[in-house]
């Protein structure tokens, strides 16, 4: 298969703060594929964004866009993918439709000729195309964010976590936008720290540390979770963490709001019954206590635990 995107045991070093961004980083992106790189802040999503969009050098390993070497052919690959980075990097002082011509024109092309592409976002935009860019509200900031980033038609658009910071009712209307760009047979790599966002991808990698922990379809993760995953409310959840330091049944826990999820990997129905015979001894009072789906935040918190 010809690949989108190729990296081969990337590693990158920060050697100043002694920190390692990227180790022995190997993911493979298929042409035409929504690719989510899912892990939270300092896993090294950043880092991995801006060596493939040629704006840092690795310290080893091989990375291809499009079949171009990242290092090589870097002038080549910029003249072909769209960039969002995770900081807003748009003029604040032109305004809106001045942006777009910028960009535009630095990329040599015509907004008539890729209106198509843009045209559900730039719909949304117009009512503000005289206001200055930086007034926009953080959603409209991303959308023209992304109409800059497509106006010269990419064969690949990366975006750097695009929904960080913006309201809920955008970030579903934002990634409703990736889908329809995903119809017009670009490749989209966006990277996320919501794990809820894992599950509107094709695939996901998941990164924590510099490491990718798994690469598969978010089914594919949710179907090999080991273990059986309970979920209880109680009004104590500070109490019953710390209660939880003297069960000595095989298990993981961790707090999800006024939660407990708890993992058993023994027998879940005997495991369960002896659980709650340990919270009444201890006397923590608990309610609906049942067996749950994982959802991709329990697979992440199960597959970085300390072994």
């Amino acid at each position: 298969m010809d690949w989108a995107v190729e990296i081969e045991h990337l590693n990158k070093t920060y050697p100043e703060n002694h920190v390692t961004a990227l180790d022995d980083v190997s993911i493979a992106v298929k042409p035409n594929e929504l690719f989510g790189l899912v892990g939270p802040d300092g896993a090294g999503k950043s880092t991995l964004f801006n060596i493939l969009t040629t704006l840092l050098l690795p310290d080893s390993g091989h990375v291809t866009v499009l079949g171009m070497d990242v290092i090589a052919d870097y002038k080549k690959v910029r003249s072909t993918i769209g960039y969002l980075p995770g900081v807003f990097s748009l003029y604040p002082d032109l305004t809106v439709e001045e942006n777009l011509i910028f960009f535009a024109t630095m990329y040599k092309s015509k907004i008539s000729e890729n209106m198509s592409i843009i045209k559900p976002i730039w719909r949304q935009l117009l009512p503000f195309k005289k206001r200055r860019a930086g007034k926009l509200s953080g959603g409209m900031k991303q959308k023209l964010a992304l109409c800059c980033a497509l106006i010269h038609k990419p064969t690949i658009l990366f975006l750097d976590e695009p929904t960080t910071g913006v309201d809920p009712v955008s970030r579903k209307e934002f990634w409703e936008i990736l889908k329809g760009i995903q119809q017009q047979d670009i490749t989209v790599v966006v990277s996320t720290p919501y794990m809820d966002e894992a599950t509107l991808c094709d695939r996901i990698a998941l990164i924590q540390d510099g490491r990718i922990i798994e690469v598969a379809t978010p089914n594919q993760i949710i179907d090999n979770f080991e273990g059986t995953l309970y979920t209880l409310t109680t009004n104590n959840i500070f109490g019953l963490l710390e209660i939880m330091k003297q069960c000595t049944l095989p298990c993981n826990y961790y707090p999800n709001g006024d939660q407990l999820h708890i993992v058993f990997y023994e027998d879940a129905e005997s495991s369960s019954n002896a659980f709650q015979q340990f919270l009444q001894e201890h006397q923590i009072e608990f309610r609906n206590m049942k067996r749950i789906t994982p959802n991709i935040e329990d697979c992440f918190i199960e597959l970085v635990k300390p072994k």
